[in-house]
């Protein structure tokens, strides 16, 4: 039986067909059946209609429609005598799309008369056609409900798999993010180096034979070059990417010394590092999203302000921790400035202090310059480790 799923037009048609069914063995059954011959027809059109409102109806019109159905066929049946083959049908299919919808009590509600009804006749032909139909409409009311079952689970099933796919494709997309951002810090920076080291050495060796400067500034061409490259597939990885898992690296507050030493060698220009109020060990994540941000602000300003000189401050305090790395170069307004404010490496540092629900500032500095500016919660390392 396939009623639950019928087009409107057959709701309509299996009604009328099963009214007519009635209809007619009614009239050749008339001579046989006992009680008004006027009352029969009504009978068998109130047993086989309302079924057009069962198959094509909301809950409530469907539930009165299905009982309505069910006392005429009732009443057909006592005292009348006069179920037709097409009432039958009617409660048969009535009760089978209740249990596929999910109306399961109010299936098993419209079986109980025909057992009290088999139960309490003294008839033997009541008796026999309401066991008849009681047995038939609990095997359809099973069915329907069986299908209940299985559609049910089958959605279900779909649902888990719908939402295991979507988990699936945001821890992906987390991770191709935080790869992204990893390459960027990582990778654009030691090879921002090698092209400022291999410029710095070509333009300050004394006496450097022509073949050994063509030769560095081949490799500093090369740097540039797979800097273009690694964007480019930076910016794939990071198309439709959400802000991703990020996993601690290694390298913390107390190696920004370090990093300090390793721009100012590489740049050749003044780079301090400026560190006040109660220096304490802080939770990883933080530690390790300031190294990142210092990094990525020391290779804009190697990139883009060139010779500049950049002071880095740390300032530890009861709430936050405030950074800020400063150059004095000719700052947003200068030379290839709208590249840099819509690069990677700026979406990057903000990324990576919003996931520790810090915050990130950039514009030009007062006084001339670029100014990097973020503030990161303080979470000591003794209570990231307690909690």
């Amino acid at each position: 039986m396939c009623f639950a799923a019928a087009s409107p037009r057959a709701g309509l048609v299996v009604p009328v067909a099963l009214a007519v069914l009635s209809l007619s063995e009614v009239l050749l059954r008339s001579g046989d059946l006992a009680g008004g011959f006027a009352a029969l027809l009504l009978l068998g059109l109130a047993s086989t209609l309302p079924l057009s409102f069962v198959l094509g109806s909301g809950r409530f019109a469907r539930t009165c429609a299905a009982l309505a159905l069910s006392a005429a066929c009732v009443l057909s049946l006592v005292p009348f005598g006069g179920l037709t083959v097409g009432g039958v049908v009617a409660q048969l299919v009535c009760v089978y799309v209740l249990g596929r919808a999910g109306a399961t009590r109010l299936g098993g509600l419209l079986v109980l008369p025909y057992v009290a009804i088999a139960l309490a006749s003294h008839e033997e032909l009541t008796r026999i056609v309401a066991v008849l139909v009681a047995t038939l409409a609990s095997a359809a009311a099973a069915t329907g409900i069986a299908h209940h079952v299985r559609s049910t689970a089958q959605a279900h099933s779909a649902t888990e798999q719908a939402f295991a796919d979507t988990l699936l494709e945001h821890a992906a997309r987390g991770e191709r993010a935080r790869i992204a951002r990893e390459l960027h810090d990582v990778v654009a920076h030691h090879i921002s180096m090698i092209a400022v080291q291999a410029e710095t050495a070509r333009l300050t060796t004394p006496g450097l034979p022509a073949e050994g400067a063509t030769r560095l500034l081949a490799i500093g061409d090369t740097a540039r070059t797979a800097l273009t490259e690694m964007r480019r597939l930076l910016g794939v990885l990071r198309e439709d990417a959400d802000t991703g898992v990020q996993r601690r690296p290694q390298p913390g507050l107390a190696q920004l010394i370090d990093l300090v030493d390793e721009s100012r060698d590489a740049a050749g220009s003044r780079t301090r590092l400026i560190v006040s109020g109660h220096v304490t060990s802080l939770d990883p994540g933080i530690e390790v999203t300031a190294y990142r941000i210092v990094q990525e602000a020391l290779t804009n300003a190697r990139r883009h302000a060139p010779g500049a000189a950049v002071d880095v401050e740390l300032l530890y305090g009861e709430q936050d921790l405030a950074l800020r790395v400063r150059d004095n170069g000719p700052g947003p307004t200068g030379p290839g400035s709208a590249a840099a404010l819509s690069g990677h490496g700026l979406l990057g540092m903000r990324e990576r202090a919003a996931t520790v629900g810090g915050t990130l500032r950039t514009g030009p500095a007062p006084g001339g310059g670029f100014l990097v500016e973020a503030r990161l919660p303080v979470k000591p390392e003794e209570e990231a480790a307690l909690s």
